[in-house]
């Protein structure tokens, strides 16, 4: 690369200090309103930068990447996921991508038993009545939820984040089950007292909650669909963090509507902002806008972990996060 800095396009506002250290290190043009950037803005922006550090809701596919003429030579994504990339023809055009795993895992699997929690426990239902002025007082038989100890915990996706979760359920005394494309290593799943289950039908059928902890794949893609989703117990509830095309949604809306399952917690949706409606109608069901990750500490981690990957590809060196595509 020349010795002049390096031209960074940052599509959404990130913590003032991330923003601060990137100014001082590149040449930087940040999104001052926080807008969501348009497709057309995107490809511009890729055109006149040499580093586009975008994050989730971003998609960048192979016409827009086709687009971008040759100055573009690296995407440091603001995020662990990056299945809105088209990460292969990036390569293919010599586009390095780099991404921010690790730093979110437990922000992530805290709000999974948070959601586990308000679903279980009735949290939502019983906040409405409390700020609508309605509640009438004690009753025995009132919001009355499932406890979580004792309960069959199913992860779909035991990395780090499942296995992060797996070990916050064990303190809640919930049995933890998972399903996983690997099995974990013996010393690993004796440590988190788990039952691997190598049929992921099998597994749904037994469980009490389901946790979704697995990336968004093409092998992935509706991996809850509506076959599976009726495997489930009609007392289950089903929980997921991590991306919204894991489950079918519609389907999933149908079977909560007809009460053929007890619950969800979903902070992700299939269709990313565009929530189905019926789910907002439905007091089962706990919607949370995206914010598994959204702690201070965490996002202000995901922004050094761009630095350290703009500055070391800068300086001519492998990026540390480095995607590439047999990862996916």
């Amino acid at each position: 690369m020349p010795s002049q800095r390096l031209s960074v396009v940052v599509t959404r506002r990130l913590p003032e200090a991330v923003e601060t250290r990137m100014k001082e290190l590149f040449d930087v043009e940040l999104n001052e309103d926080d807008h969501p950037m348009t497709k057309g803005e995107l490809v511009a922006a890729m055109s006149r930068a040499d580093v586009l550090v975008p994050c989730i809701a971003d998609r960048i596919d192979g016409a827009m990447l086709a687009q971008a003429g040759e100055r573009l030579k690296l995407i440091a994504n603001y995020g662990a996921g990056v299945d809105h990339i088209d990460v292969s023809t990036a390569r293919q055009r010599g586009v390095l991508v780099t991404n921010t795993p690790g730093v979110m895992t437990d922000d992530t699997a805290d709000m999974v038993m948070a959601l586990i929690l308000s679903v279980l426990r009735r949290v939502p239902e019983g906040m409405a009545i409390m700020q609508s002025g309605n509640w009438t007082g004690w009753s025995p038989t009132a919001f009355m939820g499932g406890r979580v100890a004792g309960k069959r915990l199913g992860i779909l996706g035991m990395g780090r984040i499942g296995q992060a979760v797996a070990r916050r359920a064990q303190v809640f005394g919930m049995q933890v089950h998972y399903h996983n494309r690997r099995r974990l290593h013996a010393d690993v799943e004796g440590a988190l007292e788990a039952t691997y289950w190598e049929s992921l039908d099998q597994m749904i059928a037994r469980m009490d909650v389901i946790s979704i902890n697995c990336p968004h794949t093409p092998s992935t893609f509706h991996l809850m669909n509506a076959r599976r989703l009726k495997l489930l117990k009609p007392e289950a509830v089903i929980v997921n963090t991590s991306r919204g095309e894991v489950i079918d949604e519609n389907a999933l809306t149908r079977m909560l509507r007809a009460g053929e399952i007890a619950g969800a917690g979903l902070d992700v949706f299939e269709k990313g902002r565009e929530v189905n409606p019926r789910l907002r109608e439905l007091p089962n069901v706990v919607l949370l806008p995206h914010m598994g990750s959204a702690t201070r500490e965490g996002r202000i981690e995901m922004g050094e972990k761009v630095l350290i990957n703009i500055k070391t590809f800068a300086d001519g060196h492998r990026a540390p996060d480095m995607v590439v595509p047999s990862m996916l």
